[in-house]
């Protein structure tokens, strides 16, 4: 029987450690969180738009778009608006 109370006494003193140094932990976590309570970064700024929220390339290829489809050269025609449905 001696030979089993001192790896039980072992045994239990290591999960009475481990209790005790997690418990700490959490105490210090929550005292941090207490005094440093998290602050969310700002929002990255956004991208800015061309005017008319499209870009060159959109453009370009809706004026490619439109000269083929009324059947004149790209320099025949000027797009001046493109209004999103």
């Amino acid at each position: 029987m001696a030979n089993l109370i001192a790896p039980l006494q072992i045994s239990l003193l290591a999960m009475v450690v481990i209790f005790v140094v997690l418990s700490i932990l959490i105490g210090i976590i929550k005292g941090m969180v207490f005094l440093m309570p998290y602050v969310a970064p700002p929002a990255p700024p956004a991208k800015p738009q061309p005017a008319g929220g499209q870009d060159e390339e959109t453009v370009a290829a809706i004026h490619a778009a439109m000269a083929h489809h009324l059947g004149q050269a790209p320099h025949q025609i000027q797009i001046t608006r493109i209004q999103a449905r």
